[in-house]
């Protein structure tokens, strides 16, 4: 056999593809090019699809008239109070479900029979039960955000490794201290991913509740922007709400930084 001269090279490296900022940023400003070029040479129609410019020109009205804060202000209060009420559930039902034996067969059973309804429809009963102010907006959002939870949660916990656990045990650990430093950091990477899922659905029941039955709020402004066939103020709001989208991708992506170092 020949004998090998030099090191042998590293081939173990695993899947771990790095996050390039830079490259997300140039494609976005690669298409809001192409996109405005489009529209300068009249490939695109600005009576039914308004060009960056013009959007970048409505948010800045929007914002210099104070109107954009008023509706920003109603939509991320109301995000804020549904999102945390629906995770909070979510998350101690979860666990119990994960965890407890006597959560688990009911709580499925309550979780598959009310997961698979479109969250959208029940608006209007909670309208009729909460009112058309902010009681039915939250509880949309809050339901409809702790299905999801639940189930990412009771996962991330069925996802530890049974091994870890009986290590601890065999160890003399509480059952609170096993909880606390073994599921729940085995499960966090699962809520975490959860969570970037609830957030998005969030958002578009925050919209759906807001054109129902709301004076302030970005879906209450896109809808009447619509209505007036205003395309640049109705492609605005949708921007507003993308925007509203990156920034919690984004600080969920710091929070997981901080939080799953350990990988």
């Amino acid at each position: 056999m020949p004998r090998l001269s030099g090191p042998i090279p590293f081939r173990a490296r695993g899947f771990a593809p790095r996050d390039v900022p830079a490259a997300g940023v140039a494609t976005l400003v690669a298409l809001l090019a192409l996109w405005q070029l489009a529209a300068s040479l009249g490939w695109i129609s600005t009576i039914f699809l308004s060009t960056p410019a013009g959007i970048a020109g409505a948010i800045r009205d929007l914002a210099l008239s104070g109107e954009l804060w008023m509706h920003l202000g109603a939509s991320l209060q109301r995000l804020a109070i549904g999102w945390l009420a629906g995770t909070v559930a979510g998350l101690v039902v979860g666990f119990a479900i994960g965890l407890f034996t006597l959560a688990r067969s009911p709580g499925m059973a309550v979780v598959s029979a009310f997961f698979p309804i479109p969250k959208i429809a029940l608006v209007p009963l909670f309208i009729i039960w909460f009112g058309i102010g902010e009681g039915s907006k939250i509880a949309t959002l809050a339901f409809g955000v702790f299905f999801p939870t639940v189930i990412n949660t009771m996962a991330g916990v069925d996802g530890v490794p049974r091994g870890l656990i009986r290590m601890g045990q065999s160890f003399g650990l509480p059952w609170r201290s096993i909880v606390r430093k073994i599921v729940l950091p085995g499960a966090l990477p699962a809520i975490l991913s959860g969570f970037r899922i609830t957030t998005s659905i969030a958002i578009v029941l925050l919209v759906a509740a807001e054109m129902i039955g709301a004076e302030k709020g970005i879906g209450a402004f896109v809808l009447s922007a619509g209505n007036l066939y205003d395309v640049d103020n109705l492609m605005a709001g949708i921007v507003v709400l993308s925007a509203i989208g990156l920034a919690a991708s984004w600080l969920i992506g710091r929070i997981e930084r901080a939080l799953l170092g350990w990988r």
